[in-house]
């Protein structure tokens, strides 16, 4: 026996000593190639503007300013290649083919993400990785460029203050944004890092300064996308205002950033904001009264006509008719039934015309005195006159601007413990989920006590044997609030996974919350909280993928609202835009968004973009003393 176990310790440590050796060459290669990048970096770039990181991903050039898009995305895919090929050689050894994307459970032609958490900390199992995946690959779609993206001669650029609620709003208000600079083709500022509200726990171990990179994987979607341009604002900062650029819009005079900051991370940026306001073009759109209308050429005549198109309904006040509810229109509609569809009583658009076309900077703020807030849904506020850019901007939103692998994988590992749970429990792996908002909820009619909760869903999950499995996603701190609940359900909260979490920055957990209650059998949400309403859209790409019941109508019959009762089944038909639109998300955001993928191709085959789109402006030459 003796004998045998040191035969099979010598095999073992063998097998390790190749493995090791294997995966030990490839992160050579690897270090050589980010070292290579480096001292690249390094020779050609700016040498005060802090791009030599590589991490940050967006470079201007020393002599000429060039935005060098196509060398970032040779990098990014070098280094994407290097990671895949060390992770699928460690998954392939431990028998788990994990790297490659995943056919799509309906539509062979399709082909969903592939989420590998390997260097996440798992899990390793590709099913319970892959069971978060709801975004799909879709290579033509990289190529969509806007009517607008061409027309420029020099960079025209897009900034804007992020809104000051709580995180689903300030989400809400980016992706809107995000959309707005894709279809305006301007060059989108990401703000500096800063703190964000309730995300400040455990400042002593975690980051609690946030960009937007920190939640999504921009410069990732940056490289990819031929109609997007990204940086960051201590770049346009270099680049256009140390260089002169800017003009305060009272005086006509140059005006330098604060203090002639040009990195504000981690700082109050109370007066860069102030600064911005006054040196940029700042529309005051406001998404209760209009909807940013795009063309579907840049030709002012078809911008006449999409204004003539809502006039025609408010005359015949044809918008104040509900229709389509659980009969809705054809993605690829007429544009006069799909503006019926989201136009919610606005009689209004507003129009990306001549006179914002030419601004150098565009400046979008969060200003609540004067009504200016993107408290929207982006496919609520934007518009557009071709169906076909309509659906890739959903598409984009589904398949781009979703959490990070880390803040996937950690949500993952606990949807896996969650299941091994339920079967040990019930004899299933399926559990049930909700989402019960209290803490500062200004809503009060949703603030109702566990036996109330209990009593509206009872018919709907009785647990009446004790073994039904619930994972509440909450933010009420006083666990002792849900014991009614625990009567019935054997209930779970994020807290009992702390080993699942790891050492992810506590400060995601509510992500980590949003992506558990998606993978619930039944979810039990609360109206007017657009925590819940990014849970129900998850829930309805989800449902897409899979064809489950309701799919064809963008229905989710097995979603409910837990508070109020007339609104508990509000999820189970097809409706069009009612009312405040941050109340809930709708089903025109996930329904049937594949269709027509193959056009996007068609409509950029004509498409040449101006070489000078991606040229800055030279800057004049300044002395100290004018700089000052």
């Amino acid at each position: 026996a003796s004998s045998n176990n040191s035969a099979n310790a010598s095999a073992e440590a063998q097998r390790r000593a190749k493995k090791w050796s294997s995966t030990s060459s490839l992160l050579a290669i690897l270090a050589s190639c980010m070292a290579m990048s480096v001292l690249f970096n390094f020779y050609h770039g700016h040498p005060d503007s802090g791009l030599h990181a590589s991490h940050q991903g967006f470079r201007l050039d020393k002599n000429h300013h060039i935005y060098h898009k196509q060398q970032f995305r040779r990098d990014a895919k070098q280094v994407e290649q290097n990671r895949k090929a060390l992770q699928e050689q460690e998954a392939e050894e431990d028998g788990d083919h994990a790297g490659r994307q995943i056919d799509h459970p309906q539509n062979p032609n399709l082909k969903l993400a592939n989420l590998n958490c390997i260097q996440y900390g798992g899990p390793r199992d590709r099913g319970a990785a892959q069971e978060m995946v709801y975004w799909q690959d879709i290579e033509s779609d990289t190529r969509y460029q806007s009517p607008f993206f061409q027309k420029y001669q020099g960079r025209k650029y897009m900034t804007f203050e992020p809104d000051g609620g709580g995180w689903n709003n300030i989400r809400m208000a980016m992706e809107t944004i995000l959309g707005l600079a894709i279809a305006t083709g301007r060059t989108l500022v990401l703000p500096p890092e800063q703190r964000m509200y309730l995300l400040r726990k455990d400042a002593s171990k975690f980051k609690t300064s946030f960009s937007f990179q920190d939640f999504f994987p921009m410069h990732q979607i940056a490289a990819e996308q031929d109609g997007l341009h990204l940086i960051t604002m201590k770049q346009f900062l270099e680049a256009e205002a140390m260089a002169g650029h800017l003009v305060n819009k009272e005086t006509g005079k140059v005006e330098f950033p604060p203090g002639n900051r040009t990195d504000w991370d981690g700082e109050d940026v109370k007066l860069l904001r102030e600064w911005l306001r006054n040196v940029t073009d700042t529309p005051y759109w406001s998404p209760t009264t209009c909807m940013a209308g795009f063309p579907k050429t840049s030709d002012p005549k078809d911008s006449k006509l999409l204004e003539e198109t809502l006039h025609n309904m408010v005359s015949n006040r044809d918008f104040e008719r509900r229709p389509y509810v659980d009969d809705p229109i054809p993605v690829n509609g007429s544009v006069y039934q799909r503006l019926k569809d989201v136009v919610n009583s606005r009689k209004q658009l507003c129009m990306y015309d001549a006179e914002k076309q030419a601004a150098h900077v565009l400046h979008f703020m969060c200003y609540h005195k004067a009504g200016v807030r993107f408290l929207v849904h982006f496919y609520a506020f934007l518009f557009f006159e071709d169906w076909r850019e309509d659906l890739w901007m959903k598409r984009f939103m589904r398949d781009h601007v979703r959490y990070t692998d880390e803040i996937q994988c950690a949500s993952a590992r606990v949807v896996q413990a969650m299941r091994q749970k339920a079967t040990e429990i019930s004899g299933s792996p399926e559990f049930d989920t909700f989402h019960i908002r209290r803490g500062d909820f200004q809503f009060k009619k949703t603030r109702i006590e566990a036996e109330a909760i209990y009593d509206n869903v009872k018919s709907i999950l009785p647990g009446n044997d004790n073994r039904t499995v619930v994972f509440i996603a909450t933010d009420e701190r006083d666990k002792k609030f849900f014991n009614p609940l625990r009567e019935h359900y054997q209930i779970f909260f994020l807290d009992d996974f702390k080993a699942e979490l790891g050492e992810l920055n506590s400060n995601f957990y509510g992500m980590v919350d949003q992506l558990i209650a998606s993978r619930g059998r039944k979810f039990f949400g609360c109206w007017h909280s657009t925590f819940t309403g990014f849970i129900n859209r998850m829930r309805g790409y989800h449902s897409q993928n899979n064809q489950s019941p309701g799919w064809e109508t963008g229905s989710l019959p097995e979603t409910y609202y837990y508070v109020p009762e007339n609104l508990m089944g509000a999820m189970h038909k097809y409706a069009p835009l009612i009312g405040a639109s941050f109340n809930r998300e709708n089903p025109t955001s996930w329904r049937q968004l594949d269709f027509g993928i193959d056009e996007i191709p068609k409509m950029m085959e004509n498409t040449h973009v101006d070489p000078r789109r991606d040229a800055l402006q030279q800057p004049p030459n300044l002395s100290k003393s004018q700089k000052v």
